[in-house]
């Protein structure tokens, strides 16, 4: 006691942890009311009193509050939009009349098997081609919402944030896929959504034809595919047509990461489904509203979103990260190649794997190269794209990176010489085109004077077969 009693009272009280648990504390009386003194035993921090304070009662209450402080700090992040003005524009779509259906009696074709729960640009490629089907077929495409969850609920949970689990597909894409018109074909039958045919053939009394995939020819070239898909359309008087592809999706990974797709392509290019598409409004608008950071030498060339123009002196770069750590190696281990419509022979770049079939290591790094460049590497691709191209000054990357990943590269860009450096963190987004920002990067994209994407994606491509749709040359489309 008397080692310790020299101390005032309030540092002995922060250091009473070191006290041993023999030690005393001498509490004085008041010095107007004289008593005797007393001492009162101290006590100290040891595992037994952690055991009293840890009881099952409290573990079980810090246990049951962890998902609600979870779900608390979900919801505070923003509750999406539910688009309801934009379902209610498609519902009052011109085609969507019942007394139209009467007068013109026109055939629906619906793939209930879409993909669902997938990234956007797998689901758009299906989408083009589906509606592309249908187009050449005379029938009604039916398209769907773009769906991440058939949960009832109207959000799902992903990278602990809410997020819509439908958004209508006219959120995203105008044009003859999404419903819109075919100024190039005014005659063809407009697509419709799936809430309006459920109108017109979900009653006990509608008729439906459905067609299975099974034996349908899914390892030939495009045309052969198409062609045999027509005759079977061809045949069906039911005004209802559905697509059975629970044996084999009608346009799986296979054909779109294949260059049979390219039999289609003068086809395909010159159909509705590409000359008359369209990025939404509300994606337009995004694009419009950052007008200052993408430095266009005219508004219009931002407002027009038919215009072949493209945003001078602008590279846009797609820098695919996230997923692709683990995704690029399974590409090596694979054998995959690029993605079908990225072998288009105007396209001046190419992926040749042949090298390094019989090397492990070499054909990992090769694709690697490719798939997941370092900061390095992609500086100095940006540096050979320059000197072709030495118009260029600012760079946009399209990514998936946080934002401050991508801070080495653009001091390292700016130390090479480049004016700026823009990517999909710094646009300025409100409530409802946050979730459609994947079509926001991608509406830039088709706007740069050059785009340089990652041969293995879909985002990529479907970049790519946008731009050369415009009649952008095929020279100003690159890969890693």
């Amino acid at each position: 006691m008397k080692a310790v009693g020299w101390m005032p009272r309030s540092v002995r009280s922060a250091f009473s942890w070191t006290f041993r648990p023999d030690e005393y504390v001498l509490l004085t009386a008041s010095p107007s009311v004289p008593r005797t003194a007393t001492y009162r035993r101290r006590r100290s921090c040891s595992w037994r009193s952690v055991i009293r304070v840890l009881t099952l009662r409290r573990v079980l209450v810090s246990v049951t509050l962890v998902p609600v402080f979870l779900l608390l700090a979900i919801i505070c992040q923003g509750i999406p939009p539910k688009y309801d003005d934009i379902k209610m524009f498609e519902q009052r779509l011109p085609q969507h009349s019942l007394s139209q259906v009467v007068r013109y009696q026109p055939q629906y074709l619906r793939f209930p098997g879409h993909l669902w729960g997938f990234g956007f640009n797998n689901v758009l490629q299906e989408a083009i081609m589906m509606s592309y089907l249908a187009y050449v077929s005379n029938v009604s495409f039916v398209f769907e919402d773009y769906t991440w969850s058939h949960l009832p609920l109207p959000w799902t949970i992903y990278d602990f944030a809410l997020r819509p689990a439908r958004i209508p597909l006219n959120a995203l894409i105008s044009g003859p896929t999404a419903g819109g018109p075919m100024p190039s074909a005014p005659n063809a039958p407009r697509a419709v959504s799936a809430e309006f045919y459920e109108q017109v053939c979900g009653g006990p009394d509608s008729r439906k034809h459905v067609i299975s995939s099974l034996n349908a020819p899914n390892n030939e070239d495009g045309v052969v595919m198409i062609d045999w898909w027509v005759y079977q359309l061809a045949a069906v008087q039911e005004p209802c047509i559905e697509i059975d592809s629970s044996a084999h999706d009608v346009f799986d990974r296979h054909f779109f990461g294949n260059p049979r797709i390219l039999s289609l392509w003068e086809s395909l290019i010159k159909s509705p489904m590409l000359t008359d598409f369209a990025w939404s409004p509300l994606v337009q608008a995004a694009v419009s509203r950052n007008f200052a950071l993408l430095q266009p030498e005219s508004a219009k060339n931002l407002y027009d979103a038919h215009s072949r123009k493209s945003l001078a002196g602008l590279l846009a770069l797609h820098l695919r990260r996230g997923d692709y750590k683990r995704h690029c190696p399974n590409l090596a281990k694979w054998g995959a190649d690029y993605m079908g419509i990225n072998q288009h022979p105007s396209l001046p770049d190419r992926f040749d794997r042949s090298p390094y079939v019989n090397d492990t290591g070499a054909r990992l790094s090769y694709y690697l190269d490719h798939c997941w460049p370092s900061t390095e590497q992609v500086v100095e691709r940006l540096r050979g794209i320059r000197k072709e191209y030495p118009g260029l000054s600012r760079v946009y990357v399209l990514s998936n990176e946080w934002a401050w990943s991508l801070d080495g590269l653009k001091s390292a860009l700016e130390e090479d010489g480049w004016d700026d450096l823009v990517s999909s963190t710094d646009i300025v987004l409100d409530s409802e085109q946050k979730h459609v920002a994947m079509a926001v990067d991608m509406a830039i994209a088709e706007k740069a004077e050059v785009f340089i994407g990652n041969g293995f994606s879909s985002l990529s491509s479907n970049v790519v077969m946008l731009r050369m749709a415009k009649g952008m040359e095929g020279q100003s489309n690159r890969f890693l």
